[in-house]
């Protein structure tokens, strides 16, 4: 049997420690987050249009603006008023706070620098439907998985770094259409993603006491990179195959 299939590490899995549970996380970041998957490469190496870059920002937007949504239901979860404390700062990193700028503000600079209407992406009704699902489905999962699991499906932000650089780097080079001004959400992730992966895994680390426990850690996190895999799926089929659903965002011609 293999070591991890598309749901879960194998159940005869040794993770005997938490630096073996350290190590099991990094691998599954390394084979499976969505850095890997071709429409990143396609998007990074400056192989789609304008049209298409739109779609992959107005799909996004849904995930991002969802983010605080998904972190209050963390918070949440917690009768520990320092685990609250703690992640509560991710709301106000994405929502922003009165005369500050969130990380959904900045989205949006992206998207209107790409031409797309606000009112129109904030109603997300031109979204696939896998986007939607997706999303969703990971809301659902840290209402109804345990406290443990709620905070490791966020370790994807262990390996966000590393993708937010590469992204600022190919886009700027090879799009005309994008600006350093409209990418300032990524920039600001570098610090943040940082500050907040770590922490996450020196909770799992702490709290998973028990294989089985580091079982489910890991089985969060590949959850995860299936969340952000399964949305790069639908807009690859979507706005590269060509097979756009009816009535989600149709691109002007290239």
């Amino acid at each position: 049997m293999n070591q991890i299939t598309a749901l879960s590490v194998a159940s005869d899995l040794e993770l005997a420690s938490p630096d073996a549970l350290e190590a099991q996380l990094r691998h599954i970041g390394a084979t499976r987050y969505h850095n890997l998957h071709p429409f990143h490469g396609l998007l990074h190496g400056g192989k789609l249009n304008k049209g298409q870059v739109q779609a992959w920002a107005l799909n996004r937007y849904f995930y991002q603006s969802t983010i605080p949504l998904k972190d209050a239901v963390v918070i949440s979860r917690f009768r520990d008023r320092a685990t609250r404390i703690e992640w509560r700062h991710r709301i106000s990193d994405h929502d922003g706070d009165i005369g500050s700028e969130g990380g959904i503000e900045r989205w949006l600079k992206l998207t209107t620098g790409l031409g797309l209407d606000p009112d129109y992406v904030e109603s997300t009704e031109g979204i696939l439907p896998a986007t939607r699902f997706a999303v969703e489905a990971y809301v659902h999962f840290v209402r109804d998985r345990s406290p443990l699991e709620a905070i490791a499906s966020s370790l994807t932000e262990l390996f966000a770094p590393n993708l937010h650089q590469e992204r600022i780097a190919g886009m700027l080079e090879h799009y005309d259409f994008i600006s350093p001004e409209v990418m300032t959400y990524f920039s600001r992730r570098l610090d943040q993603a940082t500050r907040d992966a770590d922490y996450a895994l020196d909770y799992v680390k702490t709290h998973a006491r028990t294989p089985q426990e580091r079982r489910l850690v890991c089985n969060a996190l590949i959850f995860k990179t299936n969340v952000l895999w399964a949305q790069l799926d639908a807009l690859h089929h979507a706005y590269v195959g060509g097979h756009i659903p009816p009535g989600a965002f149709v691109p002007d011609a290239p």
